[in-house]
């Protein structure tokens, strides 16, 4: 017994080293250079990587803050409440839509931005501050276009700066959140005009149920049927997507 013990720790021993050599060889090693680098191509893969990576985790913000995603997601959430249907169309759903129209509404300011900043700095044509620049200009005339001036003032008084002489002058930390109340204004306008005919649904139901002294009946069973027949007798999606598409000033 000792012997084929002895055996069998043996053979376990020679089996966990040749596993750790092949595990050994296996691993490819990583190493990160760093060092000044010249020119865009400089860098070194895993430190490409590693920069890839953390735009990647900044890019739902950058998605959120820049682009016309915050209004569409905001008007389609007031959709789905003022009809009354608690989780239909389901939250992947809306944000996926919101995505495709805001990448549908969204592709002329990032092509213009691609070809101006991004593609002449790949080439290696202009520095990095002036790719900056230009990539950011279409995203700049896009925000101002949607922004009002008494939001930008706010922004501009918070901060203490002086009066800007032109758009130009307006700096990129002041515009953001100048677009996003601006944005989440005009949203709230839209969900108005949303909730009105569902709100006299509503109301009609209401009224109709209290007449018939059906007050034990909850007003929302009776009136979503008829609130979703209205949205798709009008072509409610059509309208709505016609509506939200029409309303950026491009």
């Amino acid at each position: 017994m000792k012997k084929a013990a002895i055996c069998l720790l043996g053979v376990a021993l020679v089996c966990l080293a040749t596993a750790s050599t092949i595990s050994a060889q296996a691993i490819p090693k990583v190493s990160v250079e760093v060092g000044k680098a010249t020119k865009p191509g400089d860098l070194s893969v895993t430190l490409q990587i590693v920069i890839l990576m953390t735009v990647l985790a900044l890019a739902p913000s950058i998605l959120i803050m820049i682009t016309s995603f915050i209004r569409i997601i905001v008007v389609l959430s007031f959709l789905r409440q003022a009809i009354g249907t608690n989780q239909m169309p389901p939250n992947q759903l809306l944000v996926g839509l919101a995505l495709i129209l805001t990448f549908f509404i969204m592709t002329p300011v990032f092509t213009t931005s691609y070809n101006d900043g991004i593609k002449p700095y790949l080439d290696e044509k202009i520095p990095k501050e002036q790719a900056f620049d230009k990539g950011m200009a279409p995203f700049r005339k896009f925000m101002l276009a949607q922004t009002r001036e008494q939001d930008l003032a706010l922004f501009v008084n918070l901060a203490k700066l002086p009066p800007p002489k032109n758009a130009d002058d307006i700096p990129i930390h002041v515009l953001i959140p100048g677009f996003v109340i601006s944005e989440l204004r005009t949203a709230f306008q839209i969900a108005f005009v949303i909730f009105i005919p569902f709100l006299v649904i509503d109301m009609v139901v209401a009224s109709v149920l209290m007449s018939m002294g059906m007050m034990m009946l909850p007003p929302i069973l009776v009136s979503l049927p008829f609130k979703i027949l209205l949205f798709v007798l009008v072509d409610g999606w059509y309208l709505l997507i016609k509506s939200l598409v029409e309303s950026f000033h491009m």
